[in-house]
């Protein structure tokens, strides 16, 4: 307390300054129009400024929140257009029965972890059993692209046998053709962004760049987005070639993925379940 008092007695001038310059300015802003509407605002800006630096702050720090409502809202409106898509306007019967029974639903979710230099890559995502998930599920991103199938599954968390995987098959088609074939990541390939069609009929023309979709015999919806075609023409054997396919999904940067529900896939496994084996 001395030593405060000591420093208050040696700068008392200064300090007698700072009271009456203050005085000062705030009888000059209270008596002169002018002098107080400068005053207030510079108040109101500099005030503006701060609030905005927080907002970009808040948004900034909600930006994970905001990715989550966006990737469900995504997830809703996919399931609204494949359905609309499933819509036979011609019979208003099927109309009806379609829109009460829709056959797809997609269902976000955040990937956890991931991988892509491993010959087996998997990924982990944040949604398990409770969600409703089932091992051989496919999933999707969400720009456009296959990603893989729902390999195991815990309460809260599942993990996905990535395309990126050597025993990842998928039953795709040329887009211009139908010419099909299975899509699979090559032995040893080690570019994630390219994957193979093996079983292409050789008397199918191929071009550049022509499109890859999934094919009606695939668990993913029929014409869901693969790739496109960047190699034509390695012949294997007399009859069939392999064509290279360069992936429209970069799996180095998935953050969220979708998983796809079939409402009758567990009634057609039933079904073809009971057809005779004549292997």
């Amino acid at each position: 307390m001395r030593n405060l008092w000591i420093f208050i007695n040696r700068y008392n001038a200064f300090f007698f300054f700072i009271i009456f310059f203050s005085i000062g300015i705030f009888l000059t802003i209270k008596n002169n129009a002018y002098q107080r509407s400068v005053t207030i605002n510079s108040t109101n800006q500099v005030v503006g400024d701060v609030y905005n630096n927080l907002n970009v702050l808040k948004k900034y720090m909600n930006l994970g929140a905001v990715n989550d409502s966006l990737a469900i809202e995504n997830a809703r409106l996919k399931t609204e257009i494949l359905n609309l898509k499933l819509v036979d306007t011609t019979k208003e019967t099927l109309v009806k029965d379609t829109a009460g029974m829709p056959q797809y639903t997609y269902l976000p979710a955040r990937v956890i972890k991931n991988s892509i230099t491993n010959r087996n890559n998997f990924i982990t995502i944040n949604k398990g059993s409770l969600d409703g998930l089932k091992a051989g599920m496919p999933v999707i991103s969400p720009n456009r692209g296959v990603v893989g199938y729902i390999h195991d599954v815990s309460d809260h968390l599942a993990t996905i046998m990535s395309l990126l995987h050597k025993k990842t098959k998928i039953s795709v088609s040329v887009k211009k053709n139908n010419a099909i074939g299975s899509l699979e990541w090559g032995d040893g390939n080690s570019d994630y962004r390219i994957a193979q069609i093996t079983e292409i009929p050789n008397h199918f023309k191929l071009n550049l760049n022509d499109t890859v979709v999934t094919s009606i015999y695939s668990t993913f919806p029929a014409a869901t987005p693969v790739g496109t075609v960047s190699n034509t023409g390695m012949s294997k054997g007399e009859n069939f070639k392999t064509i290279e396919v360069k992936l429209f999904n970069d799996f180095s940067s998935l953050q969220y993925v979708y998983v796809i529900k079939n409402k009758f896939a567990k009634e057609q496994e039933e079904l073809e379940a009971k057809l005779p084996n004549e292997q």
